[in-house]
């Protein structure tokens, strides 16, 4: 309830919302209840009647607001009573912390001063909370080129290029002064920032969520990683708290029986024997939670991919822009189980979207997952073209159809379920049919919507609403975004002169092992 010790998650809305905002008491002055005085049940409640009475009047719009009927109130206010008392008495024990006898906090310092002392370290955590406290502990201790980054920073962007300045093209930029050896952070640095000037990850604290995981470590395993092997260092509960929540054991089952797994020599925990583990790149949709990521990692790599290529070599934009549509190729591919012979295709669909799709021989598809199919279709530009198999155009064809087929089944003309568009047009009907009649309601958001649901949204617009819809913002800043975007001409691909497009294949790339 305290705003300064709010944990500032990434995935709260309502966090979001009140972590920045200061309450006041009845006359008007600043609240500051310090931490240490808030012990007992007294001045607990104190403070939550003051705000209570804020989500009542000044901030009362943001929640959905259930009537007490709902509720026996008598039994739900001595159940809630017991909970507080039992917290209460868990502060009053623990009383006042200190970090001298953390020894969890002297590991991460081992880790840093003596195991890699001069290495690039990037530290996750899901609590701004706990970046602070390991940022100031780390700075007590004089260890030098740190910074932090939570969701309330400035300048993340900023802070990363000095942390990875060679991957971000910024070395040119950032003097040996300027650069950072260590980033402590929470998830909002764990998607869309390329950190691979580091190979070493730290998760000081496990998140429920398996794809923050791999998320983090995806940061620094990406396109340009010069190291032969990613470190990922994880604290894990002390092991009678363990024993309370199984969580290392639910992790590990989550990691197995929630993906699609093929087999590799990485292991999770350091005490596995090596094993099929995981591989959130060949997932299938829906297995894990947070998929909407994938749209945001897509379009950061497959941009990633076109700048390392043209740069290295400038022909090639020329080369490859002025390719027809239809083009066609065929490589050298040796099957592996789950990574068979068959065909990419790479297709504007007939509502506007891009979409990937690889189906093996028999002409099923092989993976859903977008960033599976962009990178098995990686090569060296100097990769010899082999002669075309002779089932190429009819797996083209089915390719083809399956896309026609998952846009009729999976969100029509508006795309997938976890994509931005059906997202967006969702919540956006959803408010607009909620504000009708009241000041709220506009001509202007009803014809964004109108524009969502009949073209495609164009590139810039999906990035911007997929990491704001990621963030948590509210409908009726996301209305206000819209209308934005729609009035500089920034939302959708506009062509009104064709009601029905038809579906345009750009390329095909045919995976066969050469005869």
């Amino acid at each position: 309830m305290d705003t300064r010790n709010s944990d500032e998650d990434a995935d709260s809305v309502v966090v979001s919302s009140f972590d920045t905002e200061e309450i006041e008491d009845d006359a008007g002055e600043l609240l500051d209840i310090e931490a240490e005085l808030l012990l007992t049940q007294k001045s607990f409640q104190q403070r939550a009647e003051v705000v209570y009475r804020e989500y009542q009047t000044r901030y009362q719009r943001r929640f959905k607001w259930l009537k007490s009927d709902f509720f026996d109130t008598k039994k739900l206010k001595l159940d809630l009573l017991a909970d507080a008392r039992c917290l209460i008495e868990v502060l009053q024990t623990c009383g006042e912390w200190h970090s001298q006898p953390d020894e969890k906090l002297a590991a991460l310092v081992k880790l840093l001063t003596e195991t890699h002392p001069h290495d690039k370290v990037l530290i996750f955590t899901q609590f701004a909370d706990t970046v602070r406290y390991i940022t100031d502990n780390l700075t007590a201790l004089n260890i030098a080129g740190l910074a932090s980054v939570t969701g309330k920073s400035k300048d993340p962007t900023e802070l990363t290029f000095r942390f990875s300045p060679a991957s971000s093209g910024k070395r040119d930029k950032i003097s040996p002064e300027q650069e950072l050896r260590i980033l402590i952070a929470t998830d909002i640095l764990s998607e869309g920032h390329n950190l691979q000037d580091s190979a070493i990850i730290v998760n000081y604290d496990l998140p429920w969520a398996i794809i923050r995981l791999i998320q983090r470590a995806g940061r620094v395993d990406r396109i340009g990683q010069k190291a032969e092997q990613i470190l990922c260092y994880s604290f894990l509960p002390d092991e009678g708290v363990d024993r309370i929540i199984n969580l290392r054991e639910r992790l590990r089952r989550r990691l197995q029986e929630n993906a699609e797994v093929v087999g590799t020599d990485e292991t999770f925990f350091e005490d596995d024997s090596p094993q099929v583990i995981l591989d959130i790149y060949n997932e299938k949709s829906g297995i894990l939670d947070g998929e909407e990521d994938a749209e945001v990692d897509l379009t950061s790599e497959a941009f990633q991919i076109w700048k390392n290529a043209t740069d290295n070599n400038p022909i090639l934009k020329k080369t490859i822009e002025s390719m027809p549509n239809v083009v066609y190729s065929t490589r050298n591919h040796t099957p592996a189980p789950l990574q068979p012979e068959g065909v990419l295709l790479y297709m504007k669909t007939a509502e506007g979207n891009d979409s990937l799709i690889w189906v093996d021989r028999d002409g099923n598809s092989v993976t859903q997952s977008q960033l599976a199919i962009l990178r098995i279709a990686a090569c060296d530009e100097a990769t010899p073209a082999i002669p075309r198999d002779k089932q190429h155009h009819e797996l083209v064809t089915k390719c083809a159809e399956l896309i026609a087929e998952e846009e009729l089944t999976a969100g029509g003309q508006l795309g997938r379920p976890s994509g931005a568009r059906f997202r967006t047009y969702e919540r956006l009907k959803s408010y607009a049919q909620s504000m009708r009649g009241t000041i709220f309601a506009s001509d202007e958001l009803a014809k964004a919507i109108d524009e969502i649901y009949r073209y495609p949204l164009r590139q810039s617009a999906i990035d911007t609403l997929n990491r704001q819809l990621k963030s948590g913002i509210g409908d009726r800043q996301l209305a206000e975004l819209v209308v934005g975007l729609r009035m500089d001409d920034r939302l959708c691909i506009v062509n009104e002169d064709e009601d029905k497009r038809e579906p345009m294949i750009i390329c095909s790339l045919g995976l066969f092992q050469e005869k």
